[in-house]
């Protein structure tokens, strides 16, 4: 029998009221965690509540969908790399790695010296295990399509902590891939996660899907023993149940705040907001392989018929920035110089007109999905009637939305986390990309990718993200009108939450440098 989300959440706070008092280190509130000032003090139980994803969560780190997965994985585990928050990957378990000759077709990767939570070293063999267990074509982990570059085949230990890899074509962002989300090492012949053994700050205590998960402080991390005792991540997957327990003092950190929550709280003293700037790409999907938007003149149109403030405002509650048709505003390789494009509406009844399209009627698929999508729709249908088009709204099956969009439609409302440029582009806009939803196919767009990853100079491969971003920021399929905030509250006596952290990146939900004052 399916248990109703918020059975589950009424049984999680049930569990949060019972320990909070016996083992949890946030407690009675203290002073705001605003600036992270003082020294950082050790001891204490972090409770943290996610959403989830009830019975069927996992702790294995392959298998990560949900945050509250990626939370759990980055307790136990490591990757070789992580991405700062301009997503750039930063060493973890790998302490450099470096181009193999002058092809970029073979990478070096040397890995620092770390153990697992049974003592035993990490090796060159756990990380080609992993790799191949993420790529197994049987299995379905997030991190496959990173990894396709990869020839694990023809990959190999040179040494306990070296190996080679052998890629299928020339790869200057390798390192990206060593950042994959979901890309996490685990030892050699690994399979069953009931008790997990990772290389992470946390150590396994206990698993309950759907209810908590519990860590113990890990001594002998590498990168230092976290200065918390234990952490717990608590499932509460109301958005009203998590602020409910952070307010009661039952929980010290909430995941997935909405606009107005923080509104209603920020600078009142009882909870600390933190708001993580460029988390999210907001923005609508136009599929250029057929009518209407198979024609350039419409894209350019409904590019200048957004009003992108109104969107931000509206549909995010204020809790973003305006976007510029193309993905990663602040992320390393954006082309911040091209123009910002700005609502035109005479400009785009111009070019309905010159494109047969004046009384233009057509579908925009949305879903309650992901939060500020059916009002955004609502925001660009009214937008749209100025200019003279008539946008139908029509509402899918959440459970199946991604899915259906892919193929189906001409047009759909759309929504990125945090990735790097480049991996939006291989996943999202090569012929052979599978999430291509916008059916975005074009030669020389996949030809200049390939310059782009053949090209060992930086400077060289800065200029050529400059050429693909202005090919799509003039005639692409994605509409960017904003980038949202991610928001989370913590308890007052909180400190060390990263700011400048978008969801995805290594100091997001990063609980090893958090501590209670």
């Amino acid at each position: 029998m399916h248990t109703p989300r918020r059975t589950l959440l009424t049984a999680a706070g049930a569990g949060i009221a019972t320990l909070t008092l016996a083992a949890c280190g946030g407690g009675t509130p203290g002073t705001a965690n605003s600036e992270n000032k003082g020294e950082p003090k050790r001891g204490g139980r972090l409770r943290a509540a996610f959403a989830g994803g009830g019975a069927a969560e996992t702790l294995d780190p392959h298998l990560s969908n949900l945050f509250a997965d990626a939370a759990r994985a980055k307790a136990l585990f490591d990757k070789l790399a992580d991405y700062g928050s301009d997503m750039t990957p930063r060493p973890r378990l790998a302490e450099r790695w470096e181009a193999a000759g002058p092809g970029l077709d073979r990478w070096t990767v040397t890995l620092r010296e770390a153990t697992f939570h049974d003592g035993k070293p990490v090796t060159a063999e756990d990380v080609l295990f992993s790799y191949r267990r993420i790529a197994d074509p049987r299995k379905a982990f997030r991190a496959k399509a990173s990894l396709e570059p990869v020839d694990l085949d023809a990959s190999r230990a040179t040494g306990p902590r070296t190996i080679e890899f052998r890629l299928k074509r020339p790869t200057a962002e390798f390192p990206n891939v060593l950042a994959a989300f979901g890309a996490y090492i685990v030892p050699k012949g690994t399979e069953r996660f009931d008790r997990p053994v990772g290389s992470g700050p946390f150590r396994f205590v206990s698993f309950t899907p759907g209810r908590s998960a519990r860590f113990r402080r890990n001594d002998a991390y590498w990168d230092g023993a976290p200065h918390l005792d234990e952490l717990e991540v608590v499932v509460a997957g109301e958005e009203s149940a998590r602020v409910g327990a952070l307010l009661g003092g039952q929980v010290d950190y909430a995941h997935e705040l909405n606009p107005a929550t923080a509104r209603a709280h920020e600078g009142k003293g009882r909870i600390e907001i933190v708001r993580l700037r460029n988390s999210a790409m907001q923005g609508f999907a136009m599929k250029t392989d057929r009518a209407p938007f198979d024609d350039p003149r419409v894209r350019e149109a409904f590019f200048l018929i957004a009003d992108r403030q109104e969107l931000v405002d509206g549909a995010l509650s204020g809790a973003g920035e305006i976007g510029n048709d193309l993905f990663g505003k602040g992320y390393a390789h954006y082309a911040a110089g091209l123009p910002q494009r700005v609502q035109d509406l005479d400009r785009a009844r111009h070019l309905l007109k010159a494109a047969g399209a004046e009384d233009l009627r057509v579908t925009l698929d949305t879903s309650p999905v992901a939060a500020g999508f059916t009002e955004a729709a609502g925001i660009f249908r009214d937008q749209a009637k100025k200019a003279g088009v008539t946008v139908e709204v029509r509402t899918g099956n959440k459970d199946s939305y991604w899915k259906d969009i892919l193929d189906s439609g001409t047009l759909a409302s759309y929504r990125s986390g945090a990735m790097p440029i480049e991996s939006h582009i291989s996943q999202r806009l090569l012929t052979g990309s599978t999430t291509n939803a916008t059916h975005w196919r074009h030669k020389d767009f996949d030809d200049l990718y390939q310059r782009l990853q053949s090209t060992k100079d930086t400077a060289g491969r800065t200029a050529l993200y400059e050429r693909l971003q202005r090919r799509l920021h003039t005639e692409g399929g994605f509409l960017v009108w904003g980038f949202a905030d991610w928001i989370v509250g913590t308890g007052r006596r909180v400190r060390g939450v990263a700011r400048d952290a978008p969801a995805n990146t290594l100091d997001w939900a990063r609980f090893d440098t958090v501590w209670f004052a």
